[in-house]
């Protein structure tokens, strides 16, 4: 192994090349992804809302419902929601998860 300057060549481009092939695999899975929307799309399904329930089926419960108090209260503040507003008693306790 070559040292140059204090640096192991040999390791490093090693590292390299194992982050290059890493970065080449997430552009085919991006890529299938795209192709698997887009087929949705072609079926009648809003890839938009499509979207919106990948990224809420990742976050945990606790978080997912807070999120949606949030979005409830603010709603309600801006006059587009005419139910009442969410009151403190309706917070979502923490824990469980999806």
């Amino acid at each position: 192994m070559a040292d140059v300057g204090g640096v192991a060549a040999d390791h490093l481009r090693s590292y390299i090349e194992r982050i290059e092939r890493l970065e080449e695999e997430k552009k085919a899975i991006a890529d299938d992804i795209k192709e698997i929307f887009a087929e949705a799309k072609g079926t009648g399904f809003d890839v938009k809302a499509m979207r919106a329930i990948v990224r809420l089926r990742k976050m945990d419960k606790a978080d997912y419902q807070e999120q949606e108090y949030m979005i409830d209260l603010y709603k309600h503040a801006l006059g587009m929601l005419e139910e009442n507003a969410p009151a403190e008693d309706d917070m979502p306790p923490e824990g469980d998860a999806f």
